[in-house]
């Protein structure tokens, strides 16, 4: 429930995703999305809706959480570019959305979110389960 419990919001109601890693502050989930694999979500473990009213402690922390899961994507995806983007304007909860991208996926050069410019990819996606993905960004977390 978010701030006043009037207002229903999916982040609060449910993972948002298969969880991958989670900590006191936040969780990492894997968005299934077949034209993107490696695309995650960072979620913050309680209702707030923008990255200023956390704490500073809590926003740096949020943000480590972040980097580890950009470095963890980049090494076991090696994609062209990792857009990351905290939008939060149909679902007004803190997360980040990273995102992998490769110059050849549907969008590509246009954000995920726009007209398709092409049917697929022309090169396979490497695919990589849930709990590796956690174990590199466990790795990553503990270099920074």
């Amino acid at each position: 429930m978010s701030e006043g419990g009037l207002e229903k919001c999916e982040l609060c109601d449910s993972p948002g995703g298969e969880v991958i890693w989670e900590n006191a502050i936040c969780r990492v989930v894997l968005v299934a999305d077949a034209d993107y694999p490696g695309f995650c979500r960072v979620i913050l473990n309680r209702h707030l809706r923008e990255m200023t009213d956390l704490p500073h402690k809590e926003r740096m922390q949020l943000m480590t959480v972040v980097f580890a899961v950009e470095s963890a994507v980049r090494r076991l995806y090696q994609p062209d570019k990792v857009n990351l983007a905290s939008l939060g304007n149909m679902t007004p909860h803190v997360h980040w959305h990273l995102i992998p991208r490769w110059r050849d996926d549907r969008q590509f050069p246009q954000p995920i979110w726009a007209a398709t410019q092409r049917a697929s990819a022309a090169t396979p996606r490497q695919l990589v389960e849930g709990r590796q993905l956690g174990d590199q960004i466990i790795a990553a977390l503990r270099i920074t």
